[in-house]
């Protein structure tokens, strides 16, 4: 049986990946670094972050739930165009370049100051999913902030995806208008924008729920997120954690299946373990003596000497002992 685990073990140690097909995902994951991702309105481990903050803690998280064989890549949104920075590469055999370039995608890469969410950012992106093909899918994490801001007359492009690309829109931020940080040209905070430095709506397309603009705050644009969604052929999910990013990257229907090596070494690994705990089990081992001579260890130890007293005992010391029982016997009855 240890012979057995050994082989095993060597087995797990030599054993190469094997093809398997599985359920695979490629995405081209684009974040928005416009300036109002910057507002710190959200939670990370009980102190405020900002929205791009915890939309890269989350995707960090999640990174490391996908399957192996699965592909991602990185993209940057801002004015009105989604840049690619990393095509999609599988996930296992790259996840720490693929955690070291998700640490710097920040403000500090931003060529300007504008946000076309719709017709720049998630079109662009859209194009740069079609390019690349293998069913790669989009997943684009904004607030939905629009700036200058679009009308209520304004209505989107009907082709911003032809090709119908799938993939979903990840709303990030709360609901409640905050402040938005100013950055300088080097991505450095300098305050806060003031209602007077934006572009707002103008008083008359103002809308009666909404009758003055403050454009210099923002919060999380889920109605408008979630039209765009519909629109485009897109999911529209709210980012509240890595489990809800992690659930959306994992939607079969945007899955295909795809033949990929799958490390498999932990099988033997684990018989092999199983082996070594049911010979060294104690019960086991006196299980194991018996099946192997027909009786337990004890009885073979002490089972000759009880056959040889048996055999050299003579009927003279049989006659011995029964006339010293009966001497004793007697002491007892006088005292």
């Amino acid at each position: 049986m240890t012979a057995a685990a050994l082989v095993l073990l060597i087995l797990a140690l030599a054993m190469p990946p094997v093809a398997l097909p599985r359920n695979t995902s490629s995405y081209i994951v684009t974040f928005d670094i416009t300036q109002s991702m910057n507002v710190e309105d959200a939670m990370l481990d009980g102190a405020p972050v900002s929205r791009l903050v915890f939309a890269r803690a989350a995707m960090r998280e999640a990174l490391g739930q996908l399957p192996c064989g699965s592909k991602i890549g990185w993209s940057a949104f801002t004015g009105q165009r989604s840049f690619l920075l990393l095509p999609p590469v599988e996930v296992c055999g790259n996840y720490d370049a693929l955690l070291a370039s998700l640490d710097r995608i920040d403000g500090h890469m931003r060529w300007t100051n504008y946000s076309r969410i719709a017709e720049g950012g998630v079109y662009s992106a859209v194009r740069v999913a079609q390019e690349i093909g293998d069913s790669t899918a989009v997943v684009f994490v904004t607030d939905g902030q629009e700036a200058p801001p679009l009308l209520p007359s304004d209505a989107l492009k009907q082709d911003i995806n032809p090709a119908h690309v799938k993939g979903w829109l990840i709303g990030v931020g709360g609901d409640q208008p905050a402040p938005i940080p100013r950055s300088d040209a080097h991505g450095n905070r300098i305050g806060y924008w003031q209602a007077d430095e934006v572009v707002q709506v103008p008083q008359m397309h103002a809308s009666a729920a909404h009758a003055a603009s403050h454009e210099e705050r923002s919060a999380l644009q889920g109605h408008y997120l979630s039209a765009v969604a519909g629109q485009v052929g897109f999911g529209y999910r709210r980012l509240m954690d890595a489990e809800s990013l992690r659930d959306a990257m994992l939607d079969t229907r945007l899955a295909h299946r795809e033949t990929v090596p799958t490390d498999l070494r932990w099988c033997p690994a684990v018989l092999a373990l199983l082996l070594l705990v049911w010979r060294f089990l104690p019960g086991t081992a006196v299980s194991l003596e018996t099946m192997r001579f027909g009786t337990t260890p004890v009885a073979r130890i002490f089972g000759p000497a009880r056959r040889a007293r048996a055999i050299s005992s003579s009927p003279a010391d049989s006659a011995h002992y029964a006339a010293a029982a009966a001497a004793a016997h007697n002491r007892d009855l006088v005292e």
